[in-house]
């Protein structure tokens, strides 16, 4: 009886582990056109929040979300924007202003998860986006947001959405604002892993060295080499060592040019952060892959 149960066991033990790495190598369509809600759509709701990314779901065009990510001292991937805890539109646990003389004190890598979390992200007035609606509410861990995501598709019937997840990191702020680029690429991608997402999960990073990890260990993961400087296609290309599944620069930098290079080298070009529909219908008509706007009612 004994060795029958464990026979059993390790049957089930091998058809999970064999299904679990049949989805991570599963091939999927991604968008024709990519409608991204950058940061779950700021303008509409507080950042890089769960009830953001639920609420851009409510836009039947919005194909993908767009967020930042963070590593916590206690090694926790969390879903923020900002090195420190922003004076600008962020609350202390007790409700006050974050004084800015005091700004640098709240680095996202030195703190805790448990104490990220009572800062409130979502009452105080952002003075850049007047139409965001004030909902008190907290810095996430990426495994949250995922899960609260993934509900929502299973229980409301939506289709799959996409997740476009940016490293913040840089080579100035390694073991200081953020990990190095190993140690966060690993957290990251195990959360991603658990989680069963990996065929619908694009990286994304200024920071060119996170994403080459990525093309080298994880050559199933899609990679996005976000751009704002002036160089040419080439020498941005040549800078990043191979050809990323997607090259995203800042919108006013996109051209017809710039479209064609990248397409005859099969790059797709999804551009940050389009915000007026006038903006939005020129990249479209540049044949653009994909937007990323903090307004994803505009699409």
């Amino acid at each position: 009886m004994k060795y029958t149960f464990l026979i059993i066991f390790a049957l089930v033990l091998t058809l999970s582990c064999k299904t679990v790495s049949q989805h991570s190598k599963m091939e999927v369509k991604f968008p024709d056109f990519s409608a991204e809600a950058h940061r779950g759509g700021r303008g509409l709701m507080p950042e890089n929040t769960i009830i953001a990314m639920l609420d851009a779901m409510k836009y039947d065009k919005v194909t993908t979300l767009e967020m930042d990510t963070h590593i916590t001292k206690d090694h926790q991937v969390v879903v923020t924007h900002d090195d420190y805890l922003s004076p600008g539109f962020m609350l202390s646990p007790d409700g006050k202003d974050i004084p800015k003389e005091d700004a640098k004190k709240y680095a996202v890598f030195q703190m805790d998860y448990q104490l990220l979390k009572t800062f409130d992200i979502g009452t105080k007035v952002n003075a850049g986006f007047k139409q965001q609606k004030k909902v008190k509410t907290y810095i996430p861990l990426l495994a949250d947001l995922i899960d609260s995501v993934q509900q929502e598709i299973k229980e409301k019937g939506k289709k799959q959405i996409f997740y476009n997840i940016e490293t913040k990191s840089g080579v100035a702020g390694d073991d200081t604002v953020n990990p190095k680029p190993e140690v966060f690429v690993k957290l990251l991608m195990n959360v991603i892993e658990q989680k069963k997402i990996t065929p619908f999960v694009v990286i994304q990073s200024f920071d060119k060295r996170t994403i080459q990890i990525i093309h080298k260990k994880y050559p199933q993961v899609k990679t996005s080499f976000l751009v704002s400087n002036k160089k040419t296609y080439e020498e941005n290309i040549t800078d990043l060592g191979y050809k990323p599944f997607i090259l995203s620069p800042e919108w006013k930098t996109v051209t017809a040019d710039l479209i064609k290079k990248a397409h005859a080298d099969g790059v797709k070009i999804i551009p940050w952060t389009a915000n007026t529909i006038e903006d939005i219908n020129h990249l479209k008509a540049l044949k653009v892959d994909g937007i990323i706007t903090d307004y994803p009612n505009l699409f």
